[in-house]
This record gives structure tokens, C-alpha cells and sequence, in this order.
């Protein structure tokens, strides 16, 4: 399934091919190379000034749409798209975004995987559809003792691939709003207080996550202001050096000192062999579009093409979702116990399955007025992860996946495959029930382009774009939608 990765050797040996060649070689030098320069950015810096883009409104009339998990986050892939930026530029600034303002699902010591549908055939994939995959691995720690073990954290090197493959803006320009929203504060949402009320009680056991999340000892309320200075210094040094630092810089030799503090020890090793890969996504025929779902390691998304197809197979038909679902947990199961190819795995006629408690994630959808779209799902593999803050960093520490079971990340983007075209795209999240939740979505909105988006069987939750006659085209068919039970946003122009 992957179609291109590299290790970390590859890194090191490809550094220069940053400082030579023309605008496409750079661009695809920066995916190479997962940000170990600064200089990626400068045409896209150039660009901006000899364009005027980069002011708020700069896009008039049609945006195109975000869906979110989190309001503030949304707003801002929103401004992104008002300022000019495409949907992978509104989704790297969302990611972010989402580390500041609900850092016990997503951030800087997590992970998680995309998928994104540029139409255009010129473009970087050729106008086919396209899986960023960043699930962090297990930290070794150099074999250090850990009483809480630690995710390699992938998010920063995936949305960089994410922008350098796709983004027309830089990437500081994605990282800034994330900066200071962390620096000056920002009102903590229904959605962080929620997820604070499950865990309080053990996260203040963490002097720095009370000293956020609990100042004074008492927990933060819905509008409290949430200030996190050390992460808006964490972030002001990424944007700064570059994401390279944070992975074999200045920043990772302080991320491999002070982790063991944390009780989870994150060596440079990890930190370097911590890459993104480029993958192939599990396509679905569904008559003339294809869904593409995202391919494991995320396999929330081979989970959902299997729900999906059980759907769509018998659409003709009452299906019940419990049957649907039925065969994604089990096609998950499968897949967990044994492996191999994805595609032949959807094809068995398995028995029922069984998968542990799963942690908590959270997703966001991106669409430009191109039809360009993201969606993506992230986690740090336990709700605020280990419950510890890397020291002095101000981000908490994502959970291993070899002691906590990793979640089902899902998502799916379906696309006209005659006319390349954007139809749908969708992005779960709900312990077992977000592959449900994306395949009962994707599975309404190409039966009904102009039916209600509707809510998904509990315990998933779905964010949703629609565009029932396809972007490029009629603008007035497209929709959004986000589940009416949680505390999320989606906004646009139409």
C-alpha cells in the first residue's frame, strides 16, 4: 500500500537537493526531505507577496467549507481560506490549531493520518486520491525505564508532508494562529471541558497539565481562559527553525532529555525514524464515483470500507447498520490479529470480532472553492495521552500503542473517477464507531446529494462535506455538517 517513504537516512542524504531546482523539484524535494530546511517556504513567501494573498477576505464569495471538532479551529481553517490558502493549507492550520484548543485529542505528542483529493490531473498525485499516514509508533526510549510509555510523535513531520506536498502557502503561515492562540490564550471549549471532566482527577497528578488545565486546583470551565506558554514557545521555535528541529534539532535533544522526566523517555532515535509515508488509499467503486478510505495503519479506514461495501452492496435492500458494523469491527479484527494485504482482507468472510476499549481521537474535513479537500483524523492513542506534559515544552505525551490499544482512525473521500471531480468527504471519530460513522455518512450522502446530514449510530460522531453535483461545478449543492451531539463547527460560504 505505500507508495513512498523514506528512512532516516534517506533524510540526511537529501538535504541538499533543498537549495537547487525549479518550483515543482523544491516542492517535492520539501516532501522528501519532511522539513528539515526552512527554506521550502521561501517561493511559497514570494508567491504571497507578488499575489496579495495573506489578507483576511483576499477570496470573495464561494470559500468552500470546514468541518471541526473544535469551533476555534474550525474559524481558523475558515480565515485560511478567506486569506487564499487551499484546503491542505486550512487543514495543517486546523491540526495545530487543535493541539492548542483540544490537546486531549490532538498535538504535538500524537498523531494521526489524512486523506486529500486534489482534482487538478497536474497536480502532485495526478488528480487521484491520496493517504498522508503518520500514526505514531511505539518510543523505545534507548531502553530507558518508562512507567508511562510514549507514542513517537508524528503530527508536525505529517502536516508538513501534508502542506509541502499540496499547501500553496508556507507552512509558518499554518503554524502561527496555533502560536498565538497558545501564547495569549484562548476560551476553553465545550469540547476540552468535556473530555476534562473524564480525567481530571488523574491528569493533575502532572504539576504542569494542573498548572493548565486546573490552575489553582480547580478545573477549568467552559470560557475559562486556557494559557499555555510553554507551548506557545514550542511552537514559536518550530515555526521559527523549522519542523526538522523538533525531530533532529536543538528541540530534539531537548525532547530526549527532559522526557524521562515524564516517565516516558523519547530518544533521538525515535524522534528521527519518527516519518510519514505516502499511501495508497483502499478504493471502493460506488457506480461512477470511487471512495477512497484511508489505508492502514490507519485502520479505522479499512474498517469503514468495509462497513461501506455492506452498505452499498445491498443498498437496494434495508441493511442494518448493526450489520454494517458488525463486519467493520470484524474486518478490523482480522486485520489487527494477522495483517496482510488490505484488499484481500475486505474480501473474507470472517466471524464476528472483538476489539478492546479504544482511546479517543477527533477529526476535521477541509474543502477550497477548487474542490480540493482533507480529511483527517488525529490522536494521541489515549485521552490527554499519557496524562503527562513534556517538561518545560508545555504538549502532552502520546500514549504508546504497545500499551494502549491504538483507535480505529477513519476517513474517506469520494471522487468522480471520469471527470475528476470532488463529490464527498468525510472524517470519523467515536472509540469503535467512527469506521461506521464515515461509512454511514458517505453511504447517505451518495445516495441523496440533497437529502439532511444526518447524525451517525452512537458512539461515532462524523464531520461532513458534501457537494451533491461535484466541485468544480455547482457550488449552491455543496453542504457541511457536523454531529448536532458534540461541540464542533462547520462553517463556509455558498
Amino acid at each position: 500500500m505505500i507508495k513512498s517513504g523514506l528512512g532516516a537516512g534517506d533524510v540526511s542524504r537529501r538535504e541538499g537537493a533543498l537549495r537547487w531546482g525549479n518550483r515543482a523539484m523544491r516542492q517535492g524535494a520539501c516532501a522528501v526531505a519532511l522539513g528539515l530546511l526552512a527554506s521550502c517556504s521561501t517561493l511559497n513567501s514570494a508567491k504571497d507577496f507578488m499575489l496579495g494573498t495573506g489578507a483576511p477576505g483576499y477570496v470573495e464569495g464561494f470559500l468552500g467549507g470546514i468541518v471541526a471538532d473544535e469551533p476555534r479551529a474550525a474559524l481558523i481553517g475558515r480565515q485560511v481560506l478567506s486569506r487564499g490558502g487551499n484546503a491542505a493549507d486550512a487543514a495543517t492550520a486546523i491540526a495545530f490549531a487543535l493541539s492548542v484548543t483540544l490537546p486531549s485529542r490532538a498535538g504535538l505528542g500524537g498523531g494521526g493520518a489524512c486523506m486529500a483529493y486534489f482534482p487538478d490531473r497536474s497536480g502532485p498525485n495526478k488528480g487521484q486520491a491520496e493517504a498522508i499516514v503518520f500514526v505514531p509508533g511505539a518510543a523505545d526510549g534507548a531502553g530507558a525505564p518508562a512507567d508511562r510509555p510514549a507514542a513517537q510523535p508524528t503530527l508536525a513531520r505529517g502536516m508538513f508532508l501534508l502542506q509541502a506536498r499540496y499547501g500553496s502557502r508556507p507552512i509558518e503561515s499554518s503554524i502561527s494562529p496555533a502560536e498565538e492562540l497558545a501564547r495569549f490564550g484562548v476560551p476553553a471549549s465545550r469540547a476540552l471541558i468535556r473530555d476534562l471532566a473524564e480525567v481530571s482527577g488523574p491528569l493533575f497528578a502532572d504539576p504542569p497539565a494542573r498548572a493548565v488545565f486546573g490552575p489553582g486546583g480547580v478545573p477549568l470551565v467552559e470560557g475559562g481562559q486556557l494559557l499555555q506558554p510553554d507551548l506557545g514557545s514550542t511552537l514559536s521555535q518550530l515555526r521559527v527553525n523549522g519542523v526538522g528541529d523538533f525531530y533532529v534539532g536543538a528541540m530534539a535533544k531537548r525532547i530526549a532529555q527532559v522526557s524521562p522526566q515524564a516517565g516516558g523517555p523519547i530518544s533521538l532515535a525515535d524522534l528521527k525514524t519518527a516519518l510519514p509515508s505516502l499511501a495508497a488509499p483502499i478504493n471502493v467503486d460506488a457506480g461512477d464515483d470511487l471512495v477512497s478510505f484511508l489505508p492502514p495503519p490507519a485502520d479505522g479506514g479499512l474498517a469503514a470500507a468495509a462497513a461501506f461495501q455492506t452498505l452499498w452492496q445491498a443498498r437496494r435492500s434495508a441493511v442494518p447498520l448493526d450489520a454494517a458494523n458488525e463486519r467493520a469491527i470484524a474486518v478490523a479484527a482480522r486485520w489487527r490479529s494477522g495483517g496482510g494485504d488490505p484488499m484481500a482482507v475486505l474480501s473474507e468472510a470472517l466471524p464476528a470480532g472483538l476489539l478492546p476499549a479504544l482511546p479517543a481521537s477527533t477529526s476535521f474535513v477541509t474543502l477550497d472553492r477548487n474542490g480540493n479537500t482533507v480529511a483527517c483524523a488525529l490522536s494521541l492513542n489515549n485521552l490527554f495521552g499519557t496524562g503527562r506534559t513534556m517538561p518545560g515544552m508545555g504538549f502532552l505525551i502520546g500514549a504508546s500503542p504497545r500499551s494502549v490499544a491504538p483507535p480505529l482512525l477513519a476517513a474517506a473521500v469520494a471522487w468522480n473517477k471520469n471527470v475528476a471531480k470532488f463529490r464527498a468527504a468525510i472524517a470519523g471519530s467515536g472509540q469503535q464507531g467512527a469506521p461506521l460513522a464515515v461509512a454511514a455518512s458517505m453511504a447517505d450522502a451518495l445516495r441523496d446529494p440533497n437529502g439532511a446530514i444526518a447524525p451517525v449510530p452512537e458512539p461515532g460522531r462524523a464531520n461532513v462535506i458534501t457537494c451533491g453535483d461535484y466541485l468544480p461545478g455547482d457550488q449552491g449543492t455543496c453542504r457541511w455538517g457536523s454531529d448536532p451531539r458534540g461541540a464542533g463547527l462547520a462553517i463556509g460560504s455558498n
